[in-house]
């Protein structure tokens, strides 16, 4: 018993020399556990936007822009990583843009951009506890917008609604259409409208952030479209609201997949034949039903309205831009097109007679891609061409085997005149091409590519949720129709 009494005061003595230590550790370790979540919490509240990018061969890439002075983590299947950044906090010096210089300013763009490859096969990923949205390995529902943002411009002398929802009614669309839970979502551009200030006095844009800096690429785009940005990955495509004289420098901060260069960044003006254009690339979209399909994104954004100079060199690097559209149209059995400008349908204007003009497709694209496909313009496996710029919702179909367009550009920005249906005998977007169905709105909406075996329904929505048009694509043949 003396003994064991011994043991037991040894234990006591040796306890009280080891409580301090103990204590330190316990500290150490609740410290550790406790640290991510405070860093998480002041990481989330710097954090203003995070989404998902496809790029080259669907490479998905998570994007942050962040506040803060150094780059999140990310966590993709429980493994923590820091972020690279993409571009640091800066103010680029004013540059020529297509205002005048009294109506520009220098873009301020007083965050991060940052990046990080998402690892093949990731199943969960989340940037500062908030979770990003993966791409599926098969897309089956594909959401299309374009033209969304809110149009203030001195040259037209037109300033949209901005605070008005009913008036740009991008968010609304963006609500709505997060509701359908989209595998991926395309933009075919445009993304950035506010160029000039509202002039003092209109109440309906009045406070609203102008210029290219990220004050506008977040009201404009990236704080009405987080309902879309957080349920799927995007598919980015170049708008000519996107070239260098406009916003071509938060274009490639913000949304190109590619590497940001130096030299390609929109900064300087005497940089502008880099930054102006850029290869296309080819995103798949999986195999069903033993069909491999895909989407080919191709940066149209600088192209001219009319017919390049065969000398011209800008004529030249679409020619090799076109033979690369058809090497990548062979990596795949059903090919979708897309671009900003529509090559195969029309665009409409009032002219200042009130009367109303209507014009053909991209001419000056029409005539390098006749070089190759003289009649049909695009290689056989491209079936369908997607566009926005035309602020409408259009689909055509040809009796003369060129692939259906379809145009979806009435997002939320300031919307086209309807053209007139049915259209006036031979009108046609393409000399030689027969229009077998077309049809038109000018309401806001959003088209949906649902992917069923090898048959393609694509359907176009308008806000009220009234079925506008619906089309059954399968191999080569596409028929639509208009609900009664």
């Amino acid at each position: 018993m003396q003994e064991l009494s011994q043991q037991t005061n040894s234990m006591r003595v040796l306890l009280r020399a080891l409580t301090p230590t103990l204590m330190l550790i316990l500290s150490a370790c609740s410290s550790l556990q406790q640290a991510p979540q405070v860093d998480n919490t002041q990481a989330a509240a710097a954090v203003q936007s995070r989404w998902v990018v496809l790029g080259e061969q669907g490479q998905p890439i998570a994007r942050a822009v962040t506040s803060a002075a150094s780059c999140p983590d990310i966590v993709q299947d429980g493994q923590m990583m820091p972020m690279q950044l993409r571009a640091g906090a800066a103010t680029i010096a004013q540059r020529k843009t297509a205002s005048k210089p009294e109506d520009s300013k220098p873009s301020a763009f007083p965050v991060l951009t940052c990046e990080a490859v998402l690892k093949p096969g990731v199943q969960s990923a989340s940037i500062a506890g908030q979770a990003l949205p993966l791409p599926k390995p098969v897309a089956q529902k594909i959401l299309v917008i374009g033209d969304t943002g809110c149009r203030l411009k001195n040259a037209d002398n037109y300033f949209q609604s901005c605070n008005d929802s009913d008036k740009w009614a991008f968010r609304q669309m963006v609500t709505a259409a997060a509701r359908l839970q989209p595998d991926l979502v395309v933009h075919v551009g445009d993304y950035h409208y506010r160029e000039n200030a509202c002039p003092e006095g209109n109440p309906e844009c009045a406070g609203s952030p102008w210029g290219y800096g990220w004050d506008t690429w977040q009201a404009d785009f990236f704080a009405p479209a987080q309902a879309l940005l957080k349920t799927a990955p995007w598919v980015m495509v170049r708008g000519n609201h996107e070239t260098c004289v406009r916003a071509g420098q938060g274009w490639w901060r913000l949304l190109d997949p590619r590497p940001l260069q130096e030299g390609r960044d929109c900064n300087l003006a005497a940089n502008d034949s880099q930054g102006d254009y850029s290869p296309p690339y080819a995103v798949p979209l999986g195999r069903l039903d033993g069909q491999q399909a895909q989407l080919i994104v191709f940066d149209s954004s600088k192209v001219p309205y009319k017919v390049l100079a065969k000398d011209d060199p800008v004529y030249a690097t679409y020619m090799q831009q076109f033979k690369q559209v058809d090497q990548l149209a062979e990596q795949a059995d059903f090919n979708f097109f897309i671009n900003h400008h529509p090559i195969l349908a029309f665009a409409v204007e009032r002219g200042k007679g009130g009367d109303l003009q209507i014009w053909p497709g991209a001419l000056a694209l029409q005539d390098v891609m006749q070089q190759t496909h003289p009649q049909r313009l695009f290689p056989e496996k491209v079936q369908a061409t997607l566009s926005g710029h035309v602020h409408l919702f259009e689909a055509l179909t040809f009796s003369t085997g060129q692939p259906t367009q379809f145009v979806s550009g009435n997002g939320g920005s300031s919307l086209d005149f309807p053209l007139p249906m049915p259209l006036q005998p031979g009108a046609t977007p393409l000399a030689g091409a027969t229009v077998d169905f077309f049809t038109n709105s000018n309401d806001v909406g959003y088209m949906l590519m649902e992917r069923k075996g090898q048959r393609w329904i694509i359907q176009a929505w308008n806000l009220a949720g009234r079925l506008l048009a619906e089309c059954d694509m399968h191999n080569q043949r596409t028929q639509c129709r208009v609900p009664s």
